[in-house]
């Protein structure tokens, strides 16, 4: 009889854990449009995957009316499970149980679940959907917050760290995703922010609803600080999929081969179609991209943000390599501060994952202005030269057209450390355009012509085929090959394999210091 109680109370026990804010708070979830806890980590891992850790944690403190809100597992559920059959741990906030907010013991949990992650070389994922720091619990909330920021910094470049937004994430809340690589946010269902609408109209008299504020349209296009923007909760999930697919699972692997469908010999003789005949006219460099990698194989990175320039995941002869190019539909491509930033974090990431680097090259220089230079264009601008200078990763690099300036040396300078640059004949290499550069070295011949505007157009073709031709750059070796845009796919994946072995040191030191 004894045996048979002790079972029942199990499973009391278990059932209760199970129900979280009981089925009055789930029901007003599912009204919102939002998934329970574990219906998010229900859709995200496979079947039968999950193995829950510390289920039974409860809260220790007993002000304010807390002893009277004891819940198995303090508002979180944790533990690991399997993604396409990759391990992975994780938790998901329970906004059923007291809003999903922090104290000591969720904090604690939590943090149990980062160090597995960390300690079994495996991705850590986190769900955020929680009102923030539990205001009963004072310090000991804060001090859980701090753990989970510390363990998200340690971890940080030894295993890939997501966070998913899908409630409220505000206050010290926001700081941990902001510390992860990658958040995925869902229209109308997620929202992060320091202080919300009510205390901005309070403090400054703006009025601002809560996605205007911090939804996903505005983290994802104007602040920057999320990556990816989905319709639903289901759609987000699907892509974190296939995201992780993608990489490894920690800094001492390489990433995933797969077998691809789009041959390795695939020629790419629609390419100069798709570049216009007038070098000032543009083009979706996400066509080049199409055309040259795996198909409709690229996860695109903050899409939204920055689109000067495009940075993303997408196979390459099957192998995982991140794509860095130039986008002229915008800005002419020139690079500016927040496309400098978009790129640095992103070569970084890669580098951290022993994840190769091409590099797109289509490039006017730094974009021009008082807003950009009083904005530190300088300063973010070195944050991509430090990026690819400290990379060890194979690097490649294919100039299309322009690579001018210092943009150049921050594309595909062999002195930087770009280990192959191959160029196409359109390619167009030197400190300015051509234009600029001839009323500077030729401003008197010109001034002194009977037709200056003639005698203008010769310097500049002058100068173009002095110095500015693919072929003196080879000469010098800083280009290694100008090449056929019919075999591009071919020399690239040729240059990808022949340096997949590369293997690069750097004086010790314990970090770095680079131009925040």
């Amino acid at each position: 009889m004894a045996n048979e109680q002790a079972v029942k109370r199990l499973k009391d026990h278990k059932a209760k854990m199970l129900e979280g804010g009981g089925a009055d708070r789930i029901e007003v979830q599912h009204k919102k449009g939002k998934l329970t806890s574990r219906e998010r980590i229900n859709i995200l891992l496979d079947e039968g995957s999950f193995i829950e850790q510390q289920p039974y944690i409860t809260v220790r403190a007993t002000d304010f009316g807390l002893e009277n809100k004891k819940f198995s597992g303090d508002g979180v559920v944790s533990g690991s499970g399997k993604i396409g059959g990759k391990q992975v741990f994780l938790f998901s906030q329970d906004f059923t149980v007291l809003g999903g907010s922090l104290g000591e013991m969720q904090a604690e949990r939590i943090v149990e679940a980062q160090m597995l992650a960390l300690k079994n070389g495996t991705p850590f994922i986190q769900i955020n959907d929680s009102g923030g720091a539990r205001i009963q619990e004072g310090i000991l909330s804060l001090h859980g917050y701090a753990k989970i920021f510390k363990a998200n910094t340690i971890a940080s470049g030894v295993i890939p760290q997501f966070t998913v937004i899908l409630g409220p994430c505000a206050g010290g809340a926001v700081y941990s995703p902001a510390i992860t690589d990658f958040i995925l946010m869902v229209d109308n269902v997620s929202n992060m922010y320091i202080t919300g609408p009510d205390v901005i109209r309070a403090v400054t008299g703006e009025d601002i609803s809560h996605e205007a504020l911090g939804g996903a349209q505005a983290h994802c296009s104007k602040s920057g600080n999320a990556h990816f923007r989905f319709s639903t909760e289901q759609e987000c999930m699907d892509f974190l999929k296939r995201l992780i697919s993608y990489l490894p699972s920690n800094n001492m692997e390489l990433p995933p081969v797969v077998e691809t469908k789009d041959p390795v010999d695939r020629e790419t003789a629609g390419l100069m179609n798709l570049l216009p005949d007038d070098p000032k006219r543009p083009y979706d460099v996400r066509d080049f991209i199409s055309e040259i990698f795996d198909r409709d194989s690229l996860l695109e990175v903050q899409e939204d943000y920055a689109p000067n320039v495009v940075v993303g995941f997408v196979k390459l002869g099957g192998r995982t390599v991140g794509v860095f190019a130039n986008q002229p539909k915008f800005y002419a491509a020139a690079l500016d501060i927040n496309s400098s930033d978009k790129a640095a974090r992103f070569l970084r990431f890669c580098d951290a994952f022993n994840i190769p680097i091409v590099s797109l090259v289509d490039v006017p220089g730094f974009l021009p202005g008082v807003a950009q230079e009083h904005g530190g264009i300088i300063r973010h601008g070195a944050k991509i030269l430090y990026a690819i200078a400290e990379a060890t990763v194979p690097k490649i690099a294919l100039i299309i057209r322009k690579a001018y300036g210092g943009a150049f040396i921050a594309m595909c300078s062999k002195a930087l450390g770009y280990d192959r640059v191959l160029a196409l004949p359109t390619a167009e290499i030197g400190v300015m355009g051509a234009e600029g550069a001839a009323n500077i070295i030729f401003r008197r011949d010109i001034k002194a012509a009977d037709d200056p505007e003639k005698m203008r157009q010769e310097k500049i073709a002058e100068f173009k085929d002095k110095v500015m031709n693919p072929f003196i750059a080879a000469g010098y070796g800083y280009v290694d090959d100008v090449i056929d845009p019919e075999y591009t796919r071919i020399e690239m994946i040729r240059s990808l394999e022949m340096n997949i072995r590369k293997r690069e040191d750097r004086p010790s030191k314990k970090h770095g210091n680079i131009p925040l």
